[in-house]
């Protein structure tokens, strides 16, 4: 097997930037969550965000944990999945990666304009499309500068955005006047079809745990590090969105909240504390909308390059320059993203989704595989469980994405656009593979 060798990598990640740089791959703040309210109602967001991360995400980080600490290797879930099951799905899941960041991609430029539209109300379309070229091409330019650069922005920037919601719950907290889970549900459309929008948004800010895998050649001490960073992101996550919910329903009416109305809901606090901290959001939106969008670059211009160094994609993209950064596949990415931030906003979480969901299901399964396989292989983090065990864990996070799945298809008509077309998509897979696969081989 021929990959690109870890000399011309440069290991500049250190846990605090690894933890900032997961934060960012899956989440980035509260945003987005006003939705969820509104689709599911009060009670119901409440215990999605607070049974996801049990059922969800615990399980999904044990098993991304050992399987980055098993094998620390750039390009991360890709490699796994080819060392379980062999060349042809290895390039199965880098192809559904690939698909799924093309769509994930396009959300974050429209995440920015929607925040920066509380400053500019009246922002045209054709302006939004420049302002979201901008956006793409300031973190392609971050990126080119390695992925130390990347960390230590994510740093600060979740610094300024947790913060800033720390200050919306101190502000939010004299106005608490009823409890925030009443009422459970709402009652403006059925529970089906609540559950299918509120059940994708939900499980969308707690997906891409394994993001961050394919940089490991670029982290110091990766085989601890990665588990160690795990631990520390997912509490981070799941406590920034309760933080800031948890006052803001028990102190506003749920049903004024729309998408991007963080800032609306401070100012709704009054005083002079309520603008700033709107103003506070309102920025801290945009910056988080900028750092997704540059630690997904991050993270999603390695699969190219280890899928090259495999020889399944253009060699050219395999190429490092003299800081060890990946210069071709970042200037590919960036290329493709502006051409594909053009897709309109609406079901795009939905198919996000579900690309995300059929790659994780192969990870999952590959270290099952590699349980049974290579019993020996493993590394400084391993879930203390028989591979039975471990084969159990991964059916939680697998009935959410299969039931997430299911509700999407049997409500409305926007999500059957998106299961066909991300099912044919996946299907060229194999057709792509052959066409790329080395003659030799």
């Amino acid at each position: 097997m021929s990959h690109v060798p870890s000399t011309a990598l440069k290991r500049t990640l250190t846990t605090t930037s690894l933890v900032a740089v997961m934060y960012f791959s899956v989440s980035g703040g509260a945003y987005s969550l006003e939705g969820l309210v509104k689709a599911t109602g009060p009670g119901l967001a409440l215990l999605m965000l607070l049974v996801l991360p049990i059922c969800y995400s615990l399980p999904e980080t044990l098993i991304v944990g050992e399987l980055a600490s098993m094998l620390p290797e750039e390009g991360g879930y890709y490699r796994w999945v080819r060392r379980a099951f062999g060349e042809a799905w290895g390039f199965q899941n880098g192809w559904t990666t690939l698909l799924y960041s093309v769509v994930d991609m396009a959300l974050y430029p429209a995440l920015f304009n929607l925040y920066l539209k509380w400053f500019f109300p009246g922002l045209s379309e054709g302006v939004s499309w420049m302002v979201s070229l901008a956006l793409i091409w300031a973190a392609t330019g971050i990126n080119l500068r390695g992925a130390r650069q990347v960390g230590q922005s994510s740093v600060w920037a979740g610094a300024f955005i947790v913060a800033g919601f720390v200050a919306f719950a101190v502000i939010a907290l004299p106005h608490v006047n009823h409890a925030p889970w009443v009422p459970f549900r709402t009652t403006t459309h059925s529970l089906g079809a609540g559950l299918a929008v509120g059940l994708s948004t939900a499980l969308w800010n707690f997906i891409g745990w394994d993001n961050a895998s394919t940089v490991q050649g670029e982290v110091i001490d990766p085989t601890r590090t990665y588990p160690r960073a795990l631990a520390i992101a997912l509490p981070l996550v799941a406590l920034v969105y309760f933080i800031p919910v948890l006052p803001a329903l028990a102190a506003t009416d749920w049903t004024t909240w729309t998408e991007g109305s963080w800032p609306r809901i401070a100012q709704s606090m009054g005083g002079r504390s309520g603008t700033v901290v709107a103003w506070w959001l309102a920025i801290g939106g945009m910056i988080g909308a900028a750092s997704l969008f540059n630690a997904l670059l991050l993270s999603y211009s390695r699969l190219p390059v280890a899928l090259a160094g495999d020889r399944l994609l253009p060699e050219f993209l395999a190429f490092t320059d003299r800081r060890g950064t990946p210069r071709n596949a970042i200037l590919v990415a960036a290329v493709l993203y502006s051409v594909f931030t053009l897709l309109p906003f609406s079901s795009l979480i939905v198919a996000d989704v579900l690309l995300y969901s059929a790659a994780l299901l192969m990870e999952l399964a590959a270290l099952v595989q590699l349980r049974r396989k290579e019993p020996e292989l493993r590394g400084a983090f391993r879930i203390p469980l028989g591979t039975t065990g471990v084969a159990v864990l991964a059916t939680l996070p697998a009935i959410v994405l299969v039931l997430v799945v299911v509700l999407s298809y049997a409500e409305g008509d926007v999500a059957l656009p998106s299961l066909l077309g991300s099912v044919v998509a996946m299907c060229i897979g194999p057709l792509v593979y052959r066409a790329c696969r080395p003659k030799s081989a």
